[in-house]
């Protein structure tokens, strides 16, 4: 026994438990959960009383920027901000420059990774150079670390090349995961469009653009019989799209970001550069919406879309500002924020057990017995208040700046090693 957990409420949404209890690790794997558990040897102790203790976090989307943009973050300083806010897996997306679309460019991101102190894993790009045109050598990727394929911030729109891509994705066994957007409806939009784009004067990116590309993705992935991962969806009509697919047995999964279950673009409304974020900040129907379809089991993943941007990209005018906010340190407090609407539990889930299975990571995101032993354990009551000097990424592009935050990460174990707290 090289790890010992004590008195913590322990919440593993894979086991169904949800109970005081004890949890001891040896050799970086999961030993034993259960009731007042007697240390043996000489093992680290931490009382987690008052604290919730689950399996740590994964994040399947988020933005790395190494190679190509070092100075708004790397992989270690993502890495770094990542285990602050409780996250021990994190999937890097492949927009960087150059973009992850060849295996040496895979392998580069998956070695860094190796390098830090949590799991980092190198999404490939569906396309070369991400330009939707022709496909990446997938097998080459995969045997270079590539856990999914992705061409995020841009919608793959030519629905041949996407079909091609899915069955090539089928025979290399991994899961495809879509901006979906149609690119001529959402062209020079900043916004989501509609009254309050209208009043600010800013042109709007309209929910049908989301949608079309959603109803596509989702004929696709019946057609081909091949999984897909919708990102980050924002509108009613795409839950309503992914409810009647999930009915008919579709093999599609959605993921939704933690800004998209809390603002609106009410938020928008000052200007500030930190609510712009692709797809846009939608309306108070979509987000309720988005909330039902977590509570339903529609969207099944919660991320961060964890995207660093340097002060000269967002301290600008609104449509020139870049696209984008940072997630990783915040997303656990304002997620706590919800569970007058959505249980603990299941939020849990979608941090998870869910992306975990999704993504078929299967020796991690619950506590059992011989899984690692990635844990995080977090006080959900502590107050703080966000600023700058508190963030550990490299950027501080981020619209809840100031706030007063409850809920506190405190420690982050992975693999058996205290990395933060």
């Amino acid at each position: 026994m090289d790890l010992l957990i004590k008195n913590g409420r322990v919440i593993d949404p894979a086991q169904g438990i949800d109970e005081v209890m004890d949890i001891a690790c040896a050799k970086g794997t999961i030993e034993k959960v259960a009731k007042k558990i007697k240390p043996q040897g000489n093992p680290r102790i931490i009382d987690a009383s008052n604290k919730i203790v689950c399996p740590g976090f994964i994040d399947s989307h988020c933005h790395l920027r190494e190679p190509g943009r070092e100075d708004e973050e790397t992989i270690k300083t993502g890495a770094t901000s990542a285990a602050a806010g409780g996250y021990t897996t994190i999937m890097a997306m492949p927009n960087t420059d150059p973009c992850l679309d060849t295996g040496p460019m895979v392998a580069f991101v998956f070695n860094k990774g190796r390098e830090t102190s949590i799991s980092v894993f190198p999404i490939g790009a569906i396309t070369k150079n991400r330009a939707g045109k022709e496909l990446t050598e997938m097998a080459d990727l995969v045997e270079n670390g590539a856990v999914a394929f992705s061409d995020d911030g841009n919608c793959v729109a030519d629905n041949r090349v996407m079909r091609r891509a899915l069955e090539y994705a089928k025979m290399v066994d991994r899961p495809l995961i879509d901006h979906p957007e149609e690119p001529a409806l959402a062209r020079n939009g900043v916004m989501n469009e509609g009254k309050v784009s209208t009043l600010l004067g800013l042109p709007g990116i309209p929910e049908e653009s989301e949608e079309i590309a959603v109803f596509r993705d989702i004929t696709l992935a019946s057609l081909t019989e091949n999984r897909i991962h919708l990102a980050h969806l924002t509108s009613a009509g795409s839950v309503a799209l992914l409810r009647q697919a999930k009915k008919k047995g579709v093999p599609v999964t959605a993921e939704v970001t933690v800004h998209h279950l809390l603002l609106t673009d009410e938020s928008v409304r000052g200007y500030n550069t930190n609510t712009k974020v692709s797809p846009p900040l939608r309306t108070k129907n979509d987000l309720k919406s988005l909330k039902e379809g977590i509570k339903d089991g529609i969207i099944e993943v919660i991320v961060t879309d964890h995207a660093p941007h340097s002060r000269e990209e967002k301290e600008t005018d609104f449509e020139n500002a870049a696209f984008g906010i940072i997630g990783f340190e915040t997303a656990l407090p304002l997620l706590l924020r919800l569970t007058d609407d959505i249980p603990l539990s299941l939020l849990i889930a979608c941090l998870t057990s869910n992306p975990a299975r999704i993504f078929r990571f299967t020796d991690r995101g619950s506590l059992k017995k011989g899984l690692r032993a990635d844990i995080t354990i977090f006080d959900p009551k502590e107050e703080w208040t966000l600023t700058e000097a508190a963030i550990k990424s490299r950027s501080k592009n981020t619209p809840f700046l100031g706030e007063k935050m409850q809920g506190r990460v405190c420690y982050t174990i992975c693999n058996g090693k205290v990395v933060s707290g």
